[in-house]
């Protein structure tokens, strides 16, 4: 995550003038939105008897409230800028957290995102929104000892993902395969900037 780190800094020097500040959640939410179109069978929902086939990437974000959870939707997140997400990831976490979502704000997406390393939470496996086909639980970054492509040791920050699917909508291989393409971007965010 070190790279996704460095540039995620760049950016939100940038984007001090216009009072904006990207979030590691802001990148793995453009990360997912991305990897469901390049893996569009993934982008789906079961319909109670069929799977639906989704085109946007409707990601919804769990957030926090007292005596329970939220899950905001982000509509069309492959095609808004990072800046864009920003902005409107941190009014629906504010108003989610006051109760203040209208339901369309909060149902439908194809996919959600629960992140616990906030809270300093390094691995765990998060529940499925239905009809969603996955979640991804995404735990804490943290400095760890790596090696190297050289077989050099090396410190690095590493962050933890697990992916859980609906059978019904997406087999281990297409979950392998969109989890694949999550982690990509992750490790290559400035292939999300083009």
């Amino acid at each position: 995550m070190d790279k996704l780190l460095r540039v995620r800094g760049e950016i939100n020097k940038g984007l001090e003038a216009r009072g904006v500040k990207t979030s590691m959640n802001d990148f793995i939410i453009k990360a997912c939105a991305l990897a469901l179109q390049k893996v569009p069978t993934a982008n789906a929902v079961w319909a109670g008897d069929r799977v639906l086939q989704m085109e946007a990437s409707d990601i919804s974000v769990a957030v926090a409230i007292e005596g329970g959870l939220f899950t905001p939707v982000l509509q069309d997140a492959e095609a808004k800028p990072l800046s864009q997400l920003a902005v409107e990831m941190k009014d629906l976490a504010a108003r989610a957290r006051n109760r203040k979502l209208a339901p369309h704000e909060y149902q439908g997406g194809s996919f959600s995102i629960s992140n616990l390393g906030m809270m300093g939470i390094d691995n765990f496996d998060a529940v499925i929104n239905p009809p969603q086909g996955a979640i991804l639980a995404v735990g804490a970054g943290k400095k760890r000892p790596v090696v190297l492509d050289d077989g050099s040791l090396s410190v690095a920050t590493v962050m933890s993902v697990t992916m859980s699917v609906d059978h019904r909508v997406i087999d281990g291989a297409l979950g392998a395969e969109l989890l694949n393409e999550i982690v990509n971007y992750l490790e290559n965010p400035l292939s999300m900037l083009v």
